[in-house]
C-alpha cells in the first residue's frame, strides 16, 4: 500500500487552498502594516475632502480684466462723469461718417453734414478742424488709408435726402493727415455717400455718389480713382449709390450685390 495515497486524493485545488490558508496565517510584517495604515489614512483624508467639496458651493470664476490702452482714463473717474452736449447747436451737429485708423484707434476723423471735418489723435480728448477753408463744409464720407494714416480721402455733400441738405463739389484727397487738400474731381456729384480705399492698393479709390437729390444730371453712380487719374469714369452711372461695403477683398454694392474688386 502506497503511503502517499492520501495526498494524491487531495488533488491540485486542495493543495492550493492549503497553501493560501498558510499564507494568510503568517504574521504581517511591521513595515507592511505601517504602509497599509498610511494608505488607509490617505484614503480617509481624500474621502473627507471629497465630501466637503460636494457640500461646498462652487466659487464663480472671475474672468481676467484686460489692461486698458495707454492713456485711457480709469473706470473710477469715468463713472463720475455725465454726458452733455457740447455743440454745435445748429444742424451741423449731424455726424455723417467716422474713419478710424485701426493700428491706433485713438486717431480718427469725424465728418459732419454741415460742419466740416474734425480729427483727434488722443481718443477724443481734443479735436482739430481740418476742412474749414474749402468751398463747402458739407461732408458725406471720409476714409483713411489703413497702411498710411496720412492718406485721407473725403467726399463732400451729405447723402441724406431731407428737407434741409447741403451739397458738395466733389472728392478731396490729403496726403498729410488733413492739413492740406486737393480736389480730385467729380465736382458735379453733389452728394457722396461712400468712399472706399482699396485694401491692397491705396492708389485705387472707389467713390459712391448719390448725385443731385431733386433733379436729373450730375455725376452719380460708382467711380474709381487711380494714381494716374482723378476720380472719373463712372463704373455704373445708372445707379445712385449712397452706400457700399468692403469685406476683406471685396467691394459690394448692396443694391446689386456686385463685386468690384
Amino acid at each position: 500500500m502506497n503511503r502517499y495515497l492520501p495526498f494524491r486524493k487531495l488533488g491540485g485545488v486542495s493543495i492550493l487552498a492549503m497553501l493560501f490558508a498558510l499564507a494568510v496565517a503568517l504574521p504581517v510584517r511591521s513595515d507592511q502594516k505601517q504602509d497599509i495604515e498610511t494608505i488607509e489614512k490617505q484614503i480617509a483624508d481624500l474621502q473627507k475632502k471629497l465630501a466637503e467639496a460636494k457640500t461646498k458651493p462652487a466659487t464663480p470664476v472671475t474672468p481676467a480684466i484686460p489692461e486698458p490702452p495707454v492713456g485711457t482714463l480709469p473706470e473710477s473717474i469715468l463713472k463720475k462723469m455725465a454726458w452733455r452736449c457740447i455743440g454745435p447747436a445748429n444742424m451741423g451737429g449731424r455726424v455723417t461718417a467716422l474713419a478710424v485708423y485701426d493700428a491706433d484707434p485713438t486717431t480718427y476723423y469725424v465728418a459732419t453734414a454741415s460742419g466740416g471735418l474734425l480729427k483727434t489723435v488722443n481718443n477724443g480728448t481734443t479735436f482739430d478742424h481740418l476742412f474749414d477753408t474749402q468751398t463747402t463744409v458739407s461732408i458725406g464720407d471720409v476714409a483713411v488709408c489703413q497702411t498710411n494714416p496720412d492718406l485721407v480721402w473725403l467726399g463732400t455733400g451729405e447723402a441724406n435726402p431731407r428737407n434741409s441738405v447741403s451739397y458738395g463739389d466733389g472728392v478731396y484727397k490729403s496726403i498729410d493727415g488733413g492739413k492740406t487738400w486737393a480736389n480730385m474731381g467729380l465736382k458735379k456729384s453733389f452728394q457722396i455717400g461712400k468712399i472706399l480705399i482699396h485694401p491692397k492698393n491705396p492708389e485705387i479709390v472707389y467713390v459712391g455718389a448719390l448725385g443731385r437729390l431733386y433733379g436729373v444730371g450730375g455725376e452719380r453712380g460708382v467711380s474709381r480713382s487711380t494714381a494716374s487719374r482723378r476720380a472719373s469714369g463712372a463704373l455704373d452711372s445708372g445707379v445712385a449709390l449712397c452706400d457700399a461695403i468692403a469685406r476683406r477683398s471685396n467691394f459690394i454694392m448692396p443694391c446689386r450685390q456686385e463685386r468690384l474688386w
